[in-house]
């Protein structure tokens, strides 16, 4: 009976890991994208939720405050979020050279890593609220209930590096259906303590806020939870938690970079939403309306992106360039394919779920002047998003960050603060997001073929030579 019962134990923890180096890729890049992809979909329908509710129970300017702080918030948590994908990665490497004592090492270095992100983000948070809300220029019928929203949510901001990095560890080993579950239980509860906490208790953006957090901490606790439960070398052993200086700076080579990347979208984007801000509290509301949808659409980009980090983490540190160069090209075609699929839904309907939002008929009019501008041609951003992906699960994160900082931040700034002065037009500004994409693509395609070829130089050079 307790053979059985280990047996039965194995299969099951086999049964949430993907072999990444032998068979066919295809399908196992699409097993593991699409919990992915479903998990960062709901992630952000329940976000839409709180924009929904507020918009359609409380007022527009509800809505503009909870929906134009998401630039200023996702330029907070992207440096933690890069420093989850250096977790992701160096356990990966780990994974593929079957290090199992750098497994458990480079998790415990993980999870304190993010504890103590989480903590500094929320204490960070507190202080910048205000200051961040006016560099963008918040509408003043707008900023008081802006900076109670931004207050709120960066107490809860702990529990989400927490969740982060957990999942994180979870997918370097191809497991991404147990956080989609609990992303699915944590949302169904957000969108339910949304409504209770808005048109029960009328707290409106207090009301979504306290939501949001209350669900971060039960998804926090549950994947922590997971990590108790897993076999070796995956276990968490709190009592073991601690710092390896070595894989701590594993984890920063690669995570630091992708997090200044992240923070340079998010620079960049709230630059250009104080330009939009500029245009009045009804525009920045229509703006952050069609927002929902570009996410919706860069989240089918990014889970294709997670997963070419992943697969070519492992394959790369085994040696396995032709697996990689495979990765590359299935991982580009399947977020051409979903992210058109998405672009073609909503451009086709682009009223109608505007209206989900608000049913402001000037906000809806601005909501689809983004959309045609920045929604449309969102997928050209997979150029860029896949290639850099491919690099970091190689070992080079610094360069696409450097590329990235060049072809979206510094571009786009020079166009909010030089260009757009000059063209005070909505769609005008709106038109540096399809630029900065085709820029930027270009010159991290070209980096991902040097550094490719190189390793394919250096990996012949230590190929053994036949004997004459």
């Amino acid at each position: 009976m307790q053979a059985f019962i280990e047996k039965e134990r194995d299969r099951m923890a086999k049964s949430n890991e993907i072999d990444m180096l032998h068979g066919p890729l295809f399908k196992k890049i699409l097993i593991f994208a699409m919990p992915l992809a479903i998990s960062s979909i709901l992630q952000q329908l329940f976000n839409s939720t709180d924009v929904a509710v507020v918009g359609q129970f409380a007022s527009h300017q509800a809505l503009a405050a909870v929906g134009s702080n998401g630039p200023i918030i996702n330029l907070i948590v992207s440096l933690l979020i890069g420093l989850s994908v250096g977790s992701n990665v160096v356990i990966a490497n780990n994974i593929g050279i079957n290090n199992r004592e750098g497994i458990k090492r480079s998790i415990n270095t993980s999870l304190v890593l993010g504890v103590a992100g989480g903590v500094i983000m929320m204490i960070l948070g507190q202080l910048v609220a205000r200051p961040l809300l006016e560099l963008v220029d918040t509408p003043p019928d707008v900023m008081d209930l802006a900076i109670l929203y931004l207050r709120i949510l960066f107490c809860g901001m702990p529990f989400v590096t927490v969740y982060n990095f957990g999942s994180a560890i979870l997918r370097s080993k191809g497991d991404t259906r147990r956080p989609l579950y609990i992303l699915i239980f944590c949302g169904f509860l957000n969108t339910g303590l949304n409504l209770i906490f808005v048109i029960v208790f009328h707290m409106s953006v207090a009301g979504v806020a306290i939501a949001t957090i209350i669900a971060n901490a039960v998804s926090a606790v549950l994947v922590v939870r997971l990590l108790l439960k897993e076999e070796e070398p995956f276990k968490l052993h709190v009592r073991q938690l601690g710092v390896d200086k070595k894989e701590l700076s594993r984890i920063l080579r690669i995570g630091i970079p992708a997090g200044v990347q992240g923070m340079v979208f998010g620079i960049s984007n709230v630059c250009l939403l104080s330009s939009i801000n500029s245009f009045g509290s009804v525009a920045s509301a229509g703006s952050a309306a069609a927002l929902n949808f570009e996410l919706y659409t860069f989240f089918m980009i990014n889970c294709c992106g997670a997963a070419a980090t992943t697969f070519i983490g492992q394959n790369y540190a085994a040696g396995n360039l032709d697996r990689c160069r495979r990765v590359f090209w299935i991982c580009h075609a399947l977020s051409l394919a979903a992210s058109g699929a998405f672009i073609i839904t909503f451009m086709s309907q682009s009223h109608f779920f505007l209206s989900i939002f608000s049913s402001d008929p000037t906000v809806i009019k601005y909501g689809v002047v983004r959309m045609k501008y920045v929604l449309a041609l969102q997928w050209i951003a997979g150029s860029y998003e896949i290639s850099g992906a491919c690099l970091r699960g190689m070992g080079h994160s610094a360069l696409p960050a450097l590329l990235t900082v060049f072809g979206t931040c510094i571009l786009r700034l020079v166009w909010v603060f030089a260009v757009v002065p000059h063209y005070h037009d909505f769609g005008f500004l709106l038109s540096i997001y399809p630029i900065s994409w085709v820029i930027t693509g270009i010159m991290v395609l070209w980096a991902y073929a040097v550094v490719m070829r190189r390793a394919q130089r250096k990996r012949a050079a230590q190929q053994p030579q036949p004997a004459i």
